[in-house]
């Protein structure tokens, strides 16, 4: 398992623990990650309202990178990965599009064919790694710990273009929590929205939508939110006080992981290689949790 791995721009960025999760947990796991040079940004969501030409060039010229590598790509963010699976399907139905846009492609010696696949995060994990291959590595079982898995909705919508998991039904991220010998089982909000794309239009509105989310997760009686889109994380891990102060309800306390960080304390990561100091949210507990006396 070899893939060409896309970091994207919120990664670099600002969520850096997730970058060091996948890197220090993946070859464990037997999958190689090379890293891509020269990329840019995949154009969403920004240039995706702006300009649709300039949208689908962006994320072509990044999977036009990958097919001279002779690889597939794995962009960790579930945007960056909805970007290029609407940019596959677009050039596929407009010739004339993609004329355009390996015109622009041709002035870097970059041409898109359309070889390379684009395969998510989950994928990996639960379809190529699989639940098997994850439980035979796993040193420290999770058992015990009660954790929601949050797909987040770039993995599993438009369900008519990509088929990470089943989008009325998602089970791949439950299965992976499962995995690592942790509880987890669904409930009525988890393929709801963190509500993060109204951000910039209605700040107010996205705290309460993330905040009801919160609320129901620590209603049900779970210890943890699992994650492996940034979006997401960064809404339900960096925003939790001014959701408190939006929903008026300080009780909101809810530990915030993508799968990679819990899964290399499984696999007997520590906790700085998997960057959890960076989380925001409350997690100490539960890492030492299960950690126990190591």
């Amino acid at each position: 398992m070899k893939y060409a791995l896309y970091l994207g721009c919120t990664i670099q960025s600002d969520q850096y623990g997730f970058e060091a999760s996948v890197r220090e947990t993946l070859p464990k796991l037997d999958v190689e990650l090379v890293d891509m040079e020269d990329t840019s940004c995949c154009g969403f969501p920004a240039l995706s309202s702006v300009s649709v030409t300039g949208w689908h060039y962006l994320s072509a010229r990044n999977l036009a990178i990958t097919e001279k590598m002779g690889l597939d790509v794995l962009p960790l963010c579930n945007g960056c990965h909805l970007s290029f699976i609407e940019t596959i399907h677009a050039l596929e139905e407009d010739p004339r599009l993609k004329e355009i846009v390996n015109r622009n492609l041709e002035k870097e010696g970059l041409r898109y064919e359309g070889t390379a696949k684009v395969v998510h995060l989950i994928e990996v994990l639960h379809d190529a790694v699989g639940k098997e291959g994850i439980s035979e590595k796993v040193k420290k079982r999770l058992e015990g710990v009660k954790l929601a898995a949050h797909p987040g909705c770039h993995a599993i919508r438009p369900s008519d273009l990509q088929k990470v998991d089943d989008a009325e039904n998602p089970q791949k991220l439950d299965t992976l929590i499962k995995a690592l010998g942790a509880e987890t089982f669904d409930y009525p909000e988890k393929i709801d929205c963190c509500g993060s794309q109204l951000a910039v239009s209605s700040g107010r509105s996205t705290l309460r939508i993330a905040g009801e989310k919160l609320q129901a997760v620590q209603s049900y009686g779970f210890e943890g939110l699992v994650t492996t889109c940034p979006f997401c994380f960064k809404m339900y891990d960096s925003r939790q006080r001014a959701i408190r102060g939006a929903m008026r309800d300080r009780s909101i306390e809810v530990p915030v992981f993508y799968y990679t960080q819990i899964l290399g304390l499984a696999l007997g990561s520590s906790p700085e290689k998997l960057g959890l100091q960076m989380n925001q949210s409350p997690v100490d507990d539960i890492v030492n949790k299960i950690l126990g006396d190591d």
